[in-house]
């Protein structure tokens, strides 16, 4: 499996930053692009942890099935699942949750045998995106059916993890193909700070069908998948989903895609508590170029969801509920010459709990050399109120502590970026962003009106502001050596208002690093032999405190055929168990693992 060169790295195409095909190296935003072949070689067989490879990311496991995930900031210390900032999308389909905004990592089954590339975009995507893709956007392209011909199996295990999975692609027509898989994954409980056992063992099967139909100048896209997952101590997962993607070439640059999907989920855990979601969703886009220097791409969608929520001591009011949000989005990009180009855009989205909301973006990319992209952009987004910011009760006894508010307004973002992205020559590459955000109307918790000041509401009282610089670069050393590093510098400033609970924790707003350090190194040694190394250094989290690590990750593999292949990976190597995050009763220490595996295709 032999990685791009530097050059093929950099004319990836891209859609997520324009909603249309462009080379990475054309592409005025702060992206990386996590490669089929990167999520190979580095021997992880679950989403947040290939997630990893990406310098412009947070990772932070919480335990052996959660994760907090953010860019810039913004993961959450007190309660990870509001982590609620960065918006996380499969072939362009929104996969967060509507309930609070943020990401139930464990419902996405995503092998990575069906992933074609990341795209990771630290960095508001509002203007295109919608609300919540405030501090980044992360869209996962999966493989179409054309690619995935014939049939592979896999079986691996370890200390900590089993997992098999079998798939197989066929073709039923010139222009229909199809593919098929199921897995099956087991992760065994992790260990307490104490050295006990968290009994937080977990296993889930789960499998999907995908039609890829190409007659004439249409493209359409069927797709179905469903997962189960039992996790201990009492806890129960499905999920449930059915999308159809339409295109149709209308000549020149031109396109029509319609984006539907549903989406059924449903989640309880040992406390009593469950919920039951369900999405609806069509969204239409139009790309046009006008008089060869006016590149246009529009369009609208609506959603709908119904939900009902149980719990004895959590409680939404009412408990069962439908929601809408419609938007509209227009963009402009304009040629003003040949290494010269003004994009601007603006996106309407009438939110179920704040009417209309207005996020418009501005960005200007210059190239005054083949190779070499200077650009920068101002942009305003906004992560829109939930039925959690508006409708949620928390119980003492029979007495409401903690209250959601009708009240609760969008928060905020003000985002200034200026990045530089270069071909160091033919064997190298750089990519630096700096940024400096201004958040308002950040989520605070209040006291009421009464004597006692109970019960406390959800409130606007935070804001503030965040300084940070990323970067990342490669080096082909030799034809069969690839070195790459990255890094982020994060100086975050937040603070409460007048009328706020002045003593309540920071971390209900963000805990983030400081600096993130990582490094990959990539051998190609010859025989159908490779060997990758990932070394990634985290500072300290602040609120609440969480030391800093460094950790490696390695993995050797061997092709014996085409056909044939066996592999050997070690993640977390240079300690028995350490901590990413803190959250009481939920996070365990992370401890050292091995994973084996055979994969075969036929």
């Amino acid at each position: 499996m032999r990685a791009l060169s530097v050059d093929q790295l950099g004319q990836i195409p891209v859609t997520t930053v324009s909603r249309s095909a462009e080379a990475l190296s054309d592409a005025p935003a702060s992206v990386f692009v996590i490669t089929h072949d990167d999520i190979m070689r580095s021997g992880s067989r679950t989403l947040p942890e290939i997630l990893r490879l990406a310098p412009n990311l947070e990772v932070a496991q919480l335990n052996s099935s959660s994760y907090a995930i953010s860019a810039r900031g913004f993961n959450v210390g007190l309660n990870a699942s509001l982590s609620n900032k960065l918006l996380v999308l499969v072939d362009g389909r929104s996969v967060y949750s509507p309930m609070f905004g943020g990401v139930y990592w464990d419902m996405l089954d995503l092998l990575p045998e069906q992933i074609e590339r990341i795209e990771v975009i630290s960095g508001p995507g509002a203007t295109l995106w919608g609300s919540n893709a405030v501090q980044g956007v992360i869209n996962i392209i999966t493989r179409r059916s054309e690619d995935a011909q014939g049939g592979w199996l896999t079986i691996g295990g370890g200390n900590i993890e089993r997992q098999a999975s079998i798939g197989y692609g066929g073709r039923l027509s010139p222009d229909l193909t199809y593919s098929a898989h199921a897995d099956i994954t087991g992760i065994s409980a992790f260990p307490l700070a104490n050295g006990h056992s968290a009994n937080d063992a977990w296993w889930r099967p789960g499998g999907g069908l995908r039609f890829d139909w190409t007659p004439g100048e249409d493209q359409v896209t069927l797709r179905g998948d469903l997962l189960t997952a039992v996790e201990q101590p009492g806890g129960f997962v499905r999920e449930n989903g059915a999308s159809a993607n339409w295109t149709h070439a209308l000549g020149g640059d031109s396109s029509l895609q319609l984006l539907t999907y549903y989406d059924d989920s449903y989640r309880a855990i040992n406390n009593g508590s469950s919920f039951d979601v369900r999405t609806y969703d069509a969204e239409l886009q139009h790309n046009l170029t006008i008089a060869g220097w006016n590149q246009i791409v529009w369009g609208a969608g609506e959603r709908h969801v119904d939900y009902s929520f149980e719990n004895s001591v959590l409680a939404l009011q009412p408990p069962s509920n439908g929601i809408n949000l419609a938007d509209l989005f227009a963009q402009d990009t304009i040629s003003l010459d040949h290494a010269l180009k003004l994009t601007f855009g603006a996106k309407l989205e009438n939110e179920p709990y704040a009417s209309w909301q207005f996020m418009p973006s501005l960005r200007l990319a210059y190239k005054p050399v083949d190779g070499t992209l200077l650009w920068g952009a101002i942009s305003r987004a906004l992560r829109s109120p939930t039925p959690v910011d508006s409708d949620f009760r928390e119980l003492l006894g029979n007495i409401v502590y903690v209250s959601g508010s009708n009240s609760f307004r969008p928060e905020a973002v003000t985002a200034y970026e200026l990045g530089l992205r270069s071909n160091l020559g033919a064997r190298a590459s750089l990519s630096l962003t700096g940024y400096y955000n201004v958040y308002g109307a950040l989520r605070s918790v209040d006291p009421s009106a009464t004597p006692s000041g109970i019960p406390y509401v959800f409130g606007n009282r935070a804001d503030g502001h965040a300084l940070g610089l990323e970067g990342w670069g490669s080096v082909q050393a030799t034809p069969w050596w690839r070195l790459s590093a990255g890094f982020f510098v994060l100086r975050e400033r937040l603070h409460y208002l007048a009328g706020a609970i002045p003593n309540f924790t920071l971390g209900f707003l963000a805990n983030d690093p400081g600096n993130q350090e990582t490094f990959r190194s990539s051998f190609d040694c010859g025989d159908g032999v490779t060997w990758d190394m990932f070394l990634r250094r985290v500072d300290a989290l602040p609120h609440p405190k969480v030391p800093g690590y460094t950790e490696l990750d390695t993995r050797i593999g061997w092709a014996v055929t085409p056909k044939l292949q066996f592999s050997l990976a070690g993640f977390n190597l240079l300690h028995p168990r350490h901590p990413e995050f803190v959250e009481p009763g939920v996070t365990t220490d992370i401890p050292r693992s091995v994973f084996a595996e055979m994969r075969v295709r036929f």
